[in-house]
């Protein structure tokens, strides 16, 4: 496949794998380490990753539907990326910060945030989505369309961890660390090498994740690098790793080792998940302009979805099971279709709410202007 990361990158032993794409396991060279944290992960959390992939998909695939039928201005799909995703947010402890990009729709959902909150954004009637400093959105910040730009927050934000006193103790329950979620066509923007300077030379607690998912919308993978993206990190010092984003037990070890050394250490890490974006960019991008179906085809026969699902299989899970989880996705996109027709217009208000962080006179001295402006029109005071 001319132009992509062709899947043959199964076979690079520096690329970190646990299951093979039949599902069984099949570790590479690089996948030795972090095999005791997978043998001693129950059953229980093996299924929570699959149901926590199956059900996000359902829901992607619904708000999908929804914008093409006029309750979206835009959405940006995750289809293909769902075990990078859970994986490394499941890798997170619950003191973690969460910076992500504008895609990690089951990242926010594992994290806490109401998945409604994100289809408000998507609708046009709020200019965040959801309160970061909410307790009941898991230190989750708010997605990020201007790309690129997450990654000096979150260096910024671990730089005030360490100033704190709230990393390096050797607590792995207490200390904090941070996870940004970035793709491969911000990778090769300024801010992420900026944002990487500033983490190696002031040791923030920082983990870089990046899903090269092989296009920049449409531009390739090889139009931007020569080299693995993961080589850009090491580069400025920071330790590196390439895995299979295709492999949720992967992305589950590697954001586990790479979180819990950046809180201990502390410093910055860095993880390139190799992935593939199934769907478009946006649903405002074509991408049959760009791509292949046969290069769509091969990446289809690595699902992470099937993938996972023939591996709990083998360990004995029974159909009654995948039954369940399908049933909750077909619940899932129900409850988002019911209760996007209940949002709330948002008030006039709104827009001059949380563009600081306190009270500011410009914003009143505007409220008050365009209150009188609309009150102008009202009968009887022309």
């Amino acid at each position: 496949m001319e132009g992509v990361t062709s899947p043959d990158y199964l076979t690079d032993p520096a690329t970190v794998r646990i299951l093979g794409a039949d599902g069984r396991i099949a570790p590479s060279p690089a996948a030795e380490r972090y095999l005791p944290i997978i043998e001693a992960l129950p059953d229980a959390e093996l299924e929570r990753f699959y149901r926590d992939m199956s059900t996000i998909r359902a829901f992607d695939q619904q708000a999908t539907l929804l914008q093409r039928q006029g309750q979206l201005a835009l959405w940006p799909p995750s289809l293909g990326q769902e075990a990078a995703q859970v994986g490394s947010a499941r890798a997170s402890r619950p003191q973690d910060h969460v910076f992500p990009s504008y895609r990690e729709h089951v990242v926010t959902r594992i994290r806490g945030v109401d998945s409604l909150d994100i289809i408000k954004l998507m609708r046009g009637l709020t200019h965040g989505g959801w309160d970061p400093t909410d307790p009941r959105n898991g230190n989750t910040h708010i997605y990020t369309l201007v790309l690129g730009s997450q990654t000096l927050h979150a260096t910024g934000f671990g730089m005030g961890l360490n100033f704190d006193g709230k990393t390096g103790t050797g607590d792995a329950e207490r200390d904090e660390a941070v996870i940004v979620y970035y793709g491969d066509g911000a990778s090769s923007e300024g801010d992420v090498h900026e944002a990487m300077v500033f983490a190696a030379s002031y040791k923030s607690p920082t983990v870089f994740f990046l899903q090269n998912n092989q296009w920049a919308i449409s531009v390739p993978v090889t139009t931007q690098a020569s080299a693995p993206f993961s080589e850009r990190a090491a580069g400025y010092g920071i330790p590196s790793v390439r895995i299979d984003g295709n492999d949720v037990l992967a992305s589950y070890a590697a954001t586990r080792v790479a979180l819990d050394e950046a809180r201990s250490t502390p410093g910055p890490r860095a993880i390139e998940a190799v992935t593939y974006r199934r769907g478009a960019h946006t649903t405002s991008d074509d991408p049959t302009k760009y791509r292949t179906s046969s290069e769509e085809e091969a990446w289809a026969e690595r699902d992470p979805i099937a993938r996972m699902r023939a591996y709990l299989a083998g360990r004995g899970a029974d159909e009654a099971f995948f039954a369940d989880v399908d049933a909750e996705g077909a619940d899932v996109a129900a409850d988002l279709r019911a209760r996007i027709t209940e949002l709330p217009e948002p008030t006039t208000a709104s827009m001059f709410a949380h563009v600081y962080s306190d009270p500011h006179p410009l914003m009143d001295e505007q409220s008050r202007w365009l209150s009188d402006y609309e009150a102008s029109f009202e009968e009887g005071t022309a």
